[in-house]
């Protein structure tokens, strides 16, 4: 296994000092090691891939280094685009350094969301042109393999891959203290209110991570099924869209879109276009704890912005932000006499519970749970 203090280091004696990307399980002991150990400035947790691409080319631009983007696979959709059409040889022949989490890895058991973009990771690198190597688990030889890459991006400007399994990095705990943490009320919680709130026929998108693995329990331990809820496991900033598309047709339910606050700002420009189709039936609810949650609680900027502003501006009808379960109480009640499209952002503590269990039934059994009680 490699020490992500030496890994990191390594990085930095060759001139590779500037990291940014989106936090992967993956490389939680690496994301971890930098927070702590870099300032903000010298590792920026971006709004998504892509974004992150883009401020590796501007440090480019403006050093002369490259810079080092690290991203989970199903990432690599985000960063096609800025990848073929900014950084690639025929265009601006941009060197950086890609770190990526395989998940889906075939043979090693992983969650449905990550299967089919594990058989595609390395031949969709292929695909783009881009120079990769599986990194070695092995430190000595892994530190060689960085020296590679480094002559390789040298020689010819372009971009390299480190594709990175499961294990390779030893465990590394974040340190610093991250995010707001004196909220009382959490996550599980807040969703087991707004559900307890809803009506018969209402239903819910909610959001990947521990989102969709709450909801799922709770369901579990009211007894009442799941075909009320659409788990969206994977497409991680797109509940929103997926939950308007619902909207838009399904007028007599309301519906909730169920989202986390890295996922908002991984494509806030949705909350736009919600406001802009005007559903009556529309509920976005922001479960904001400052957090990356499900890959190691690496901070994001939620709590630092005003969403509920931003709500406003983008033409949401009523915009509500609670703290505590009475607020979140009194608001829920108003709620239920306004007409959407609505926005409530919950302020709610980082963290889940260790026993909280995944969904067990597959995307496709959720799936047609989910038509059938639309119909």
């Amino acid at each position: 296994m490699i020490s992500p203090r030496k890994f990191v280091e390594t990085l930095r004696e060759m001139q590779m000092d500037f990291f940014v990307g989106v936090p992967d399980s993956l490389l939680k002991p690496l994301c971890a090691y930098l927070t702590d150990s870099l300032p903000e400035e010298r590792n920026i947790i971006a709004a998504n891939e892509g974004a992150a691409v883009g401020l590796a080319a501007g440090h480019y631009l403006a050093t002369g280094n490259a810079g080092v983007v690290y991203m989970q696979n199903s990432g690599l959709g985000n960063v096609v685009n800025p990848l073929m059409s900014l950084t690639d040889r025929d265009v601006y022949h941009i060197p950086l350094l890609l770190l990526i989490g395989w998940r889906g890895e075939p043979g090693v058991k992983d969650e449905p969301q990550h299967v089919k973009q594990g058989k595609v990771t390395l031949s969709l690198l292929e695909a783009m042109g881009i120079k990769y190597k599986v990194l070695s688990q092995m430190e000595e030889t892994a530190m060689e393999e960085l020296q590679e890459a480094r002559r390789y991006m040298d020689e010819t400007h372009e971009a390299f891959a480190l594709v990175i399994r499961k294990g390779t990095f030893e465990e590394y705990k974040l340190s610093a203290p991250q995010g707001q943490t004196c909220f009382s009320l959490n996550r599980e919680e807040a969703i087991q209110q707004v559900v307890s709130s809803m009506r018969e026929q209402d239903v819910v998108v909610s959001t990947t991570g521990m989102i969709s693995r709450e909801l799922f329990e709770y369901r579990e331990a009211l007894g009442q099924g799941h075909a009320r809820d659409f788990l969206t496991v994977g497409s991680m900033g797109h509940a929103s869209q997926i939950a308007l598309g619902i909207a838009l047709e399904a007028k007599g339910r309301r519906v909730y879109c169920f989202d986390g606050d890295g996922a908002t700002l991984m494509h806030m420009g949705s909350m736009a276009i919600v406001a802009s189709m005007v559903p009556e039936n529309y509920v976005h609810v922001v479960f904001n704890n400052g957090a990356h949650d499900s890959v190691g609680g690496q901070p994001t900027v939620a709590l630092g912005i005003n969403l509920p502003q931003i709500a406003t501006a983008c033409g949401y009808k009523h915009v509500l932000s609670v703290s505590d379960s009475i607020e979140l109480e009194k608001a829920l009640c108003e709620l239920n006499r306004l007409v959407g499209p609505i926005f409530l952002e919950i302020r709610v503590k980082k963290g889940a519970r260790k026993d909280l269990g995944r969904p067990t039934t597959t995307p496709e059994e959720n799936k047609e749970a989910f038509m059938s009680f639309l119909k």
